[in-house]
């Protein structure tokens, strides 16, 4: 069902340009990695002080407000340096079901982050107890983690 949509993508000029090029690729995957790179440590900043470590001088609330917009546009610039890496392979991409699983921890990290841990960490601490933003923060971790370990497997097995 969404084969011709990937073989579309792939066809496409802009798709041969970026894969036949010899600079697009390499200046996009840099800026896509310090994105990378900048999209977890706002992450990881909220995360580890849902867990009791990390920034213990600033509230739960400050934290994750100082975080936001470091992690919202570090997330649209991994989505636009994203598509055009993606596009060049879009059919090894298809067949991959690395590829497929990193997707899925997209949205699901997604999910967590924007509407579940943005609530619980707009809390002042000790609101939902002890358990629940540590749950949060470890499942937020755990999925933006295999996202990047999807990626990788996507270059390295597929």
């Amino acid at each position: 069902m969404l084969l011709p949509f990937f073989q579309w993508m792939q066809d496409l000029a802009f798709s041969a340009y970026f894969l036949n090029s010899v600079w697009p690729t390499p200046i996009v995957q840099c800026i896509h990695l310090v994105s990378v790179a900048v999209f977890a440590g706002a992450v990881l900043l909220v995360d580890l002080r849902l867990l009791g470590t990390g920034l213990t001088m600033a509230t739960i609330p400050q934290v994750a407000r100082a975080a936001q917009p470091w992690l919202v546009w570090s997330f649209v610039v991994l989505v636009m340096t994203g598509i055009p890496q993606m596009a060049s392979t879009a059919t090894k991409q298809y067949y991959s079901p690395f590829f497929w699983w990193k997707m899925q921890a997209v949205l699901l990290g997604l999910v967590v982050t924007f509407l579940i841990r943005r609530h619980i960490a707009s809390k002042e601490e000790g609101y939902y107890g002890p358990v629940w933003p540590k749950v949060v923060g470890v499942t937020s971790i755990a999925l933006w983690t295999s996202v990047t370990i999807g990626a990788r497997l996507i270059g390295l097995l597929s």
